[in-house]
């Protein structure tokens, strides 16, 4: 009798293997032949070489399921447990129009607006965009799903997300802790978009072995960014030289959203926002897009819109 151990990484066994390890029945079900013994992370497996061949192409299938999805219920086991994988992939191609990540808990995570929508088609075409608008507009947000889809579907091997350590009024320096603690909260709507999309263990591990990575903007100087998702977020912040060491460390195979909000500036009064001049600069260079987003984007509460526009008028006069 043949034996095999199978580790699955970056999943977590209680949610996979199901309530009182129905995943594991329903296996046992469809492989008879098969002894199947799960400890913590692992599944032990014992048979003929050829069922233990079957069993891992049909694992395999459930864990790209589960990882693509977030969940696995008995129907879906039930039909990638009988079908072939041309049936799998029709019914998946059926269910993810306009859908960018199947999130934490089943949620669907799409584009909610025109311009939204305007940023995937866009990057999906280009390999630089520039997201601009008002707080709410959903622009980091739909640049981290794009991000996360493009890890999942191995378009690029890791994520990087930066952001330009300038202070809004607050001062860091006098936060407790290290670098990291200080930087955290400064980079908290970047990890809660995560959040959303990754479940806790598998983004865990991602970012502890740097297939996500989460830095401000100084430490990206020097390097060359290959095979990643870069998205440059409160990019309003940056300097004329932050911005032109930004954008020329992209590298081989990457893909970079700038996202940036030209009217909450917080740099000094007589510096120059680097997202302006890039603007500019850039906007007529092939492969390089830009989207506006406006108050009609605002996915926030109702009121949010209602703030903006209040804003806008007495900034005006």
């Amino acid at each position: 009798m043949n034996e095999r151990v199978i580790a699955l990484e970056e999943i977590n066994p209680t949610d996979f293997f199901g309530a009182q390890n129905s995943t594991i029945e329903q296996l046992k079900k469809y492989f008879p032949k098969i002894k199947i013994v799960a400890r913590g992370s692992q599944l032990k497996i014992y048979g003929a070489a050829a069922l233990l061949d079957e069993f891992e192409i049909r694992l395999e299938r459930l864990i790209k399921y589960y990882n693509r999805y977030n969940k696995l219920d008995e129907n879906s086991i039930e039909r990638i447990l009988t079908s072939t994988g041309n049936e799998e992939k029709t019914t998946a191609s059926k269910n993810i129009k306009d859908v960018l990540v199947h999130g934490v808990n089943g949620k669907l995570i799409k584009p909610q607006t025109l311009n939204q929508r305007k940023m995937v088609t866009l990057m999906g075409k280009n390999d630089m965009l520039f997201a601009v608008g008002p707080a709410g507009t959903g622009k980091t947000y739909t640049a981290v799903a794009l991000a996360v889809k493009a890890l999942k579907e191995k378009e690029v091997r890791k994520i990087i997300l930066t952001r330009p350590a300038v202070e809004s009024g607050e001062n860091l320096g006098f936060l407790p802790g290290d670098l990291k603690e200080k930087l955290d909260p400064y980079m908290q709507p970047l990890y809660d978009a995560l959040r959303d999309m990754i479940p806790h263990e598998r983004l865990e591990s991602y970012l502890e072995k740097g297939v996500i990575q989460i830095a401000p903007l100084a430490f990206m100087r020097g390097r060359t960014l290959d095979n990643a998702f870069v998205i440059l977020d409160e990019a309003q912040n940056t300097t004329h030289n932050q911005m032109k060491m930004f954008l020329t460390r992209m590298g081989k195979s990457a893909k970079f959203i700038i996202t940036g909000d030209p009217g909450q500036i917080d740099l000094p009064r007589k510096q120059i926002s680097g997202l302006k001049e890039s603007l500019l600069a850039l906007k007529d260079i092939e492969g390089i897009a830009q989207v506006y987003l406006d108050d009609k984007d605002v996915v926030r509460h109702k009121l949010v819109k209602r703030i903006l526009s209040a804003y806008k008028s007495i900034e005006t006069e």
